[in-house]
């Protein structure tokens, strides 16, 4: 059986994971990135940059190229849409955000790591202690062998390192989420504005990422009868349809017409992490630990969840990098105590945010309002957060 040995290993390449890789090396330590796909997984839709990702990715090196391929927005323009009534109001954003396209932010990160720095076709399936060294020992599918002095599961909601540390599966949130985008040749009519409708029984989010090219994200209930459809193009006619019924903007039903069936993707049903389980989880063992969404996955409500795992990448690289004579699990549980307080605001305010967006009684919605002005979302101080420098 093949056998190998190394020093930092990070279980899943995806945006964390890279972040974290990359961080590493700036900070001149080397890890090793399994990924289970044969290939980079650079695929799904966008992701929002606020101000605290963009300061993460300045530390990372590679803010200046991405801001290159995705435009500034400057306010939220929320909608309130309940029967008859319909309420707007217009939220400046006075710091940074941006809509990456995922593909550009992953490949990005993803060339400026060393060469050999990720393995693909790497699928870990059992996490075991080194009762000799006290690190960890990784066995894949295809039975190989990895010692690891640190192990990172960056592996998102149903991490296998998350799993070791005995974390309790991430709930479901029966929704279907259907997003993407549309490509307007000659330009597209919408101001540089993040706009979100919340109907009583849907939350359309458009935001521009180009002049030609708006990224969009629909959230709907699944059927009381379950029926669930993974089609993209079944998928696309059913949210037309029930958003027709329901009276949402023509311009919103036009732009999910013309959408580009390349870039579809549904999910059905938002996994999470709720905000207790962040708050008191066990996120490290010994030399053990997660980050991203495999330490605090939450749905897409309030645009932070890419964001929060680039914040764990840096200080959890800081955090290896002053590890006193190689000691690092005195530097995890300094990275896990650092990031708990930061998370579990994150984690309770989108946890509330999507509680508001399918509340059904007026009590509810005004505890939920009441907590989120109390965690301060009017004045989006979540996205102004500083993790500190690399």
């Amino acid at each position: 059986m093949e056998e190998e040995a190394h020093g930092i290993v990070i279980v899943g390449s995806g945006i964390c994971g890279l972040a974290t890789a990359l961080a590493l090396h700036r900070k001149g330590i080397a890890s090793l990135v399994l990924e289970k796909s044969e290939t980079l997984r650079s695929d799904g839709a966008a992701i929002g940059i606020h101000a605290n990702g963009w300061r993460v990715l300045e530390q990372l090196g590679v803010a200046a190229e991405l801001r290159k391929t995705a435009n500034l927005v400057t306010a939220y323009h929320n909608v309130w849409q309940q029967k008859n009534k319909k309420t707007s109001r217009l939220l400046p954003i006075r710091n940074e955000l941006r809509c990456l396209k995922r593909k550009d932010l992953i490949e990005t990160m993803a060339k400026n790591l060393p060469s050999g720095a990720i393995r693909y076709g790497c699928h870990v399936v059992a996490i075991h202690q080194d009762t000799g060294t006290h690190g960890a020992i990784l066995t894949t599918v295809d039975g190989c062998i990895i010692k690891a002095k640190v192990l990172i599961g960056c592996d998102g909601a149903n991490s296998v390192v998350a799993k070791y540390l005995g974390l309790s599966a991430p709930i479901t949130n029966h929704h279907t989420v259907f997003r993407g985008f549309t490509r307007y040749p000659h330009g597209h009519p919408f101001s540089t504005e993040f706009l979100r409708i919340r109907g009583e029984e849907f939350f359309v989010g458009r935001i521009p990422v180009t002049d030609n090219l708006v990224h969009f994200l629909i959230v709907t209930p699944i059927p009381p009868t379950g029926r669930i459809t993974y089609d993209v193009i079944a998928a696309k006619d059913s949210v037309i349809e029930k958003l027709q019924a329901q009276d949402c903007p023509s311009d919103i039903i036009e732009m999910l017409r013309n959408s580009d069936p390349e870039t579809l993707n549904v999910v059905n049903n938002i996994w999470y992490r709720p905000p207790w389980q962040v708050a008191f989880g066990t996120f490290h063992k010994g030399i053990v630990t997660v980050a991203g969404d495999a330490m605090h996955v939450v749905g897409p409500f309030i645009g932070q969840g890419g964001a929060s795992g680039l914040e764990d990448a840096i200080v959890l690289a800081r955090s290896l990098s002053r590890a006193a004579a190689g000691d690092y699990s005195v530097a995890i549980k300094e990275y896990v105590r650092e990031r708990r307080l930061r998370v579990s605001l994150v984690s309770l305010e989108s946890f509330v945010f999507g509680m508001l967006g399918s509340a059904k009684s007026r009590v509810t919605m005004l505890v939920c309002i009441v907590v989120l002005a109390l965690l301060g979302n009017r004045s989006l101080r979540h996205a102004d957060f500083d993790c500190g420098r690399l």
